[in-house]
């Protein structure tokens, strides 16, 4: 039988179209027979459509449609009919009508599956990366790829509408000093010479500001020779602007347009026209943390003001050496058992922690357990100080504590057990939104390992105004470190903040703008 080229999708049908003859094309999506009567889910990227082969249709049809399995291309030529009121499925777009089959042609056959073309797979990841082509037409992974194709294209609309040239820039490149390794590409006219791929394309943005174009941007595929992690892999796209006499703000302002107008446009999601700033210290400070998570409370407090009338000599000489006792409430946790608060203190560890103390709120309001005996004579302040905001220390909550001489260690280490808590309790909704800036960030930090100041973030970063003086007056010793007064005025600057593409809902960190 000749092929018949569609003449609609599987998911433009509906009740209007009643009594049309149409020509489907598409694949088998499931196949059910009921005493002679066949029911074909036929789907395509649009849709799926219910083809009925009745139990008298020509012994062809039947012959052909007897041999259909899974996955099986086709082409379909029926006409369409109301579905009984009984069997409406509101569930589908097409639901309010089935193709009654007159002839059917397959395409291409289909091997048995490896895996079923569901919405939810269990197959192993190797297996559907073999299988990439069946993967890639579950209707999960074509709804991913039809998102990144609308954010893509809004992106390009508002940008494009603020003034900005799209620019492509060279793949093949020399290499150039950068944060991960390069991959490179032999060249074939100059032997024993080597490309490399783009970790980014800095240099040749720069150029174009240099150059006058003013504003550019380009949805840039970079590529880093490093370990995978949560929001990289070795290849990967991010959206690269740059723009020319402008400040902060500027670039602030810009991006939470690009967002808002991105998650209007992809999800009907509204964002707020301007987002939260946070500085880093009070980030850190905190919620551990320059990338919090906003959707959940629980941030962590000061428990430094409860230690002086305490006997727990240790936190005395954690504050007695410069560094910080940090507090965590969690609501309603008294039940957790000594095997889940060690959980938590493992992770804690894992940043460095030397230990996590913890108490309980009992339901008279007193402490107990753990290191509740150290705080017997200021129990009551230690309850009351740490309740001062709505939903914490009440009857039923658990408190962690974590001090370390080096604050930034008690901070991020409380921090980590901040987060693991927001995944464990279920408080990361994830359908809400919570962007925030993080800004003035240190322009540098001291490396304990490598015994010398290093760049806190990346170098192309610019320093504010009031450090553009000092910038370039600080002094070296023999070790090659920042000494003395200049090495504290190198510790206390803070970098521009700017936009960095990132996947999740939380706070960018800075970059070059």
């Amino acid at each position: 039988m000749q092929y018949q080229k569609r003449t609609v999708t599987c998911g433009d049908l509906r009740a209007a179209d009643v009594g049309k003859t149409v020509v489907l094309n598409g694949w088998v999506h499931r196949k059910r027979d009921h005493g002679g009567i066949s029911f074909i889910n036929l789907r395509d990227r649009y849709g799926i459509t219910q083809v009925v082969v009745n139990s008298d249709a020509p012994a062809e049809l039947a012959s052909v449609t007897a041999e259909l399995k899974s996955e099986y291309c086709v082409a379909v030529r029926g006409r369409v009919r109301a579905r009984p009121e009984s069997m409406v499925n509101p569930d589908m777009d097409t639901g309010a009508i089935e193709v009654v089959a007159e002839s059917l042609t397959v395409l291409s056959r289909c091997a048995p599956l490896p895996f079923q073309i569901d919405e939810v797979t269990d197959a192993k990841e190797d297996t559907r990366l073999t299988y990439r082509y069946l993967d890639l037409r579950s209707a999960a992974m074509q709804k991913r790829i039809k998102l990144r194709h609308e954010a893509a294209f809004a992106v390009r609309e508002y940008l494009v509408g603020k003034g900005f040239y799209e620019i492509e820039t060279p793949t093949f490149i020399r290499s150039t000093p950068a944060g991960a390794r390069d991959y490179l590409v032999p060249s074939r006219l100059y032997p024993g010479k080597f490309y490399a791929l783009p970790q980014s394309p800095q240099l040749y943005k720069q150029l174009l500001m240099v150059s006058g174009f003013d504003k550019y941007f380009q949805l840039a595929r970079c590529y880093r020779d490093e370990d995978a992690r949560g929001d990289r892999q070795p290849e990967f796209t991010q959206i690269d602007i740059e723009m020319s006499f402008i400040q902060r703000d500027d670039v602030l302002e810009l991006c939470e347009g690009l967002m808002g107008y991105l998650f209007r446009k992809t999800l009907s999601v509204e964002l707020p026209a301007a987002f939260t700033r946070i500085a880093y210290d009070d980030s850190i400070d905190r919620f551990g943390t320059d990338k919090p998570d906003l959707r959940f409370g629980m941030e962590m407090q000061d428990f430094a003001p409860y230690t002086e009338a305490c006997s727990f000599q240790a936190f005395k000489e954690v504050l007695a050496a410069g560094g910080k006792v940090k507090a965590l409430v969690v609501p309603g946790k008294a039940d957790y058992s000594r095997r889940q608060i060690e959980e938590l203190e493992a992770q804690a560890r894992i940043y460095k922690a030397k230990g996590m103390a913890w108490m309980k709120v009992n339901a008279e309001g007193a402490l107990e357990g753990g290191a509740s005996k150290f705080f017997a004579d200021n129990a009551a302040d230690v309850v009351k100080g740490l309740g001062a905001k709505p939903g914490d220390a009440k009857p039923g909550d658990l408190i962690l504590l974590v001090g370390d001489a080096k604050a930034k260690v008690a901070c991020a280490s409380l921090g980590a057990v901040r987060s693991k808590l927001g995944k464990d309790l279920g408080l990361l909704d994830p359908k809400r939104f919570e962007f925030a800036w993080i800004v003035d960030f240190p322009m540098f930090e001291y490396s304990e390992e490598e015994g010398r100041w290093e760049a806190a973030h990346h170098m192309f970063t610019m320093p504010q105004e009031q450090y553009h003086a000092t910038s370039e007056s600080t002094t070296q010793n023999s070790r090659g470190v920042f000494s003395g007064s200049s090495a504290s005025r190198m510790r206390r600057r803070r970098g521009n903040s700017a936009f960095s593409s990132r996947p999740s809902s939380t706070a960018p960190r800075p970059t070059a703008a």
